[in-house]
């Protein structure tokens, strides 16, 4: 019989950004030098680590976020909005500097581009990562939208908290050998698996097959990486996992079909989702399953966190294209 003492960890750590989303929309981009009109404007909630909290929580997860905001109204209104989605946001520090921004383009098709300033993110520092918040972690979650000697000391904590340490390399950086060695499981998109592995060449098409991603996943697990997600957008994602055998070292996790309207999140729903039932106790590859769902739900949406589905919006659209 279970009991406090011996029950397994639970817990999900998000340790890094929380940006206010100045987003715009228009029909399409603008072309460098370019001018077009917008159809709409909006101030939300995001950061890449408070939306994976926020995704995280609104799928089950019991989530603590760190991280720093200003003292300013944007920092009020993502405190507000990540506590109101059932995340632990007390260690989420006020700092003297404004709270980081987002200026995000979104085009008809729910494509967007995004540029961010940092401020009170780049305040976030190794001396915020206390261990004791690691104590019931499972799950510890991270970006590169903070320092990276901030990331390394959150890698180490949930490394020494016996977690397994998700790193979304995202926005890319190059990052130190440490930091590898200390996450569990890598989360990149295809054009960050290219810059990881030094080879932009290499990464196999989107309808390629298990035998076309044997080479890439040899590759990462030369790179110290064992266990590895690859998104490829709208088609899906794959899981490399050399610490499993035979056929179950690579799998493709087909892409949920929606109609998107705004893709901005969904990236981060989707590694949200991924901590959510790793935290569980769920594969890798059932995780991302999962989480490829909770992703597609949130590009049927504008925004970010007010789109992220709960786990029982993700549980009947998976019955609805009969996946289980």
């Amino acid at each position: 019989m279970s009991t406090a003492a011996n029950a397994p960890k639970a817990g999900i750590v998000v340790v890094g950004s929380l940006n206010a989303d100045l987003t715009i929309y228009t029909d399409r981009l603008p072309k460098p030098g370019e001018t077009v009109h917008g159809n709409g404007f909006a101030v939300n909630p995001g950061g890449k680590s408070a939306n994976q909290a926020v995704a995280a929580s609104k799928l089950g997860g019991d989530v603590s976020l760190i991280g720093a905001v200003g003292e300013d109204s944007n920092g009020t209104m993502l405190l507000d909005s990540t506590a109101s989605a059932g995340v632990d946001v007390s260690r989420v520090r006020r700092s003297g500097t404004a709270t980081g921004v987002a200026v995000i383009s979104v085009d008809s098709s729910g494509e967007n581009s995004i540029i961010i300033s940092a401020g009170a993110n780049g305040t976030l520092a190794p001396a915020d990562v206390e261990p004791a918040a690691f104590s019931d972690a499972a799950v510890v979650c991270l970006c590169l939208e903070v320092g990276t000697d901030t990331v390394v000391a959150a890698a180490q904590a949930g490394h020494d908290a016996g977690a397994t340490v998700l790193l979304n390399l995202s926005p890319y950086a190059e990052v130190p050998e440490e930091l590898v060695r200390l996450s569990d499981v890598l989360l990149v998109n295809a054009h960050e698996a290219a810059l990881f592995l030094g080879n932009e060449a290499g990464i196999p098409s989107a309808d390629a097959d298990a035998e076309a991603w044997e080479p890439v996943r040899s590759r990462f697990a030369d790179r110290g990486m064992q266990r590895v997600l690859v998104t490829l957008g709208a088609q899906g994602s794959v899981v490399l996992d050399s610490s499993a055998r035979g056929e179950d070292r690579i799998t493709r996790i087909e892409p949920t079909r929606v109609t998107a309207v705004d893709t901005t999140g969904a990236g981060d729903a989707f590694t949200g989702g991924v901590a959510a039932r790793l935290a569980a106790g769920d594969s890798l590859a059932d995780a991302a399953a999962f989480a490829s769902v909770a992703a597609a739900l949130a590009a049927t949406k504008k925004g970010t966190q007010a789109a992220y589905p709960s786990a029982a919006e993700v549980g009947e659209l998976r019955q609805q294209a009969g996946l289980g």
